[in-house]
């Protein structure tokens, strides 16, 4: 090999988080909590707002989470559903077809005397 020839470069392929960067369920939940508390206290049910207050906070579940720096090359999905507290009973469920290594997710419930939200973040590390 002459001493102008660069070294051949071998790709490196990431397949698991680096250390203890993995998506935490426990610091999403905290950021989601977060959220709702500022998003909804105070806040009475209007059929008319839900849906606009919904796409908020999940955009700012979604900005929160992506400021998190040692969770590189993560896709995160929010889900946020509001409704209006009449006393009955809602069932969510979820199902994923993810790699339990390397993706979790987190979910949280605000409720006050005339609304509930439920809401949920899914982060899948991206190969």
């Amino acid at each position: 090999m002459a001493s102008d020839e660069a070294p051949a470069i071998v790709p490196a392929y990431d397949v698991e988080p680096a250390g203890g960067n993995r998506f935490r369920q426990s610091q999403a939940q905290d950021i989601l909590a977060a959220v709702l508390k500022e998003k909804l206290f105070g806040a009475s049910y209007h059929a008319e707002n839900s849906s606009a207050w919904a796409r908020e906070i999940a955009d700012e579940v979604k900005a929160r989470l992506k400021a998190q720096q040692k969770w590189t090359r993560y896709k995160y999905v929010v889900q946020v559903i509001i409704g209006e507290q009449r006393g009955e009973a809602v069932r969510m469920g979820c199902r994923c077809f993810w790699d339990p290594k390397t993706d979790d997710y987190a979910q949280q419930v605000f409720s006050n005397e005339t609304l509930f939200c439920v809401a949920s973040a899914y982060g899948v590390y991206l190969y």
